[in-house]
């Protein structure tokens, strides 16, 4: 029996920082014959997060900017082994509407990504973006950054491209994540047309958004059958923490047996008899689906109990809203968690994180 690892900290979805002059200077030929507008790198999120006036924790701790070596320092004092990068600007790349920017922009911010933080240290593996505006090329573009750049995978918006994530239209991404072995993430961050435009406060904004686009991209990937279709590749859907996979598995639940749809065709997806929370616990148990958490989640204890403890990848999201000393105390929930077995801890911290990711341990 293999000893506990209760040490180990794996991240599973941390943010950059974009320096989009740095990432102006990687725009490939031909687009970089002309003027390129660094500042117009990528579009806002929304209204919503333009029109406010909040301040995170962190702007409140007065942090500054975070840059790679910054990072690496973070890693340092909260004792975190491997961190995996995401976008900040860039989490709404999928809003870009020119499709030949949108493939310039996804390969210049892939290199600059690469050469700044994955070459500065292999504690740092970076989720490239893909610009699903042209299939095709995001196909080209995943195979380039997991074969010759060493990326775990790719980031997909939840929300952002065309249509939803399950979409046949995608199906070439996830064959070739498939052939490739590599990691699918959906990451939530554009809160617009999701029935809260007129909202007042963002609060509530920001508490709803994430979860809820998450959820809708989940749905279209466990309905459609993706998981099925393309078994070899691992696919996250992060930064909506755990309440709302309680609610998906009630009422997916629920809505596959009262309203069953005639589809005399169906091979894949959850079945007529089949339960979607068991069809879901499936590909967890099989290694292939997995949730990010981060702090403050009173019902993790029920969620392990629920969906196994294989499901759960810890995720610091700095420098995003949390300091270094809020990101100790939420490992340290884990770890204190009476709700939670030491194996249980164990697959929340890194086990998890680097079956997601295809990790191995780094010293450096």
């Amino acid at each position: 029996m293999t000893d506990l690892n209760l040490e180990r900290i794996i991240d599973g979805d941390g943010h950059i920082m974009e320096d989009f002059a740095g990432i102006a200077k990687m725009i490939p030929y031909p687009y970089n014959q002309g003027v390129v507008r660094a500042d117009k790198m990528f579009p806002y999120y929304d209204h919503l997060h333009r029109s406010n006036q909040v301040k995170t924790s962190a702007d409140l701790a007065g942090r500054g900017r975070v840059g790679s070596e910054e990072w690496f320092d973070f890693l340092t004092d909260v004792h975190i082994d491997t961190t995996v990068l995401y976008p900040t600007a860039g989490l709404a790349y999928g809003r870009i509407v020119s499709v030949d920017w949108a493939i310039a922009t996804c390969r210049a911010y892939n290199d600059w990504l690469s050469e700044t933080y994955m070459a500065r240290s292999p504690r740092f593996k970076g989720m490239a973006l893909i610009p699903g505006q042209d299939v095709e090329a995001a196909v080209e573009e995943l195979r380039r950054v997991v074969e010759d750049l060493g990326m775990p995978g790719a980031m997909l918006p939840a929300k952002g491209f065309d249509t939803h994530m399950g979409a046949k239209t995608y199906w070439p991404i996830y064959a070739e994540a498939d052939r490739l072995g590599c990691a699918i993430a959906f990451h939530g961050g554009s809160h617009d047309m999701l029935g809260m435009d007129r909202l007042n406060r963002y609060a509530p904004i920001h508490g709803i958004g994430h979860p809820l686009s998450v959820m809708i991209a989940f749905a279209g990937v466990v309905f459609n059958g993706v998981m099925d279709r393309y078994p070899n590749a691992r696919y996250a859907f992060l930064e909506g923490g755990v309440a709302w996979t309680m609610m998906g598995l009630e009422r997916f639940d629920r809505s596959h047996e009262t309203h069953p749809e005639f589809d005399p065709f169906r091979q894949w997806g959850p079945q007529a008899d089949e339960k979607v929370s068991d069809y879901i616990i499936k590909h967890i148990k099989d290694g292939r689906l997995h949730f990010g958490i981060e702090g403050d989640e009173p019902l993790l204890p029920h969620a392990v109990k629920a969906l196994g403890e294989e499901a759960w990848v810890y995720s610091s999201d700095f420098p995003h809203e949390v300091t270094n000393e809020m990101c100790k105390a939420e490992i340290q929930e884990v770890l204190d968690n009476e709700g939670l077995t030491d194996s249980a801890r164990e697959a929340i911290l890194h086990k998890n994180g680097e079956r997601l990711y295809r990790l191995a341990m780094v010293t450096a």
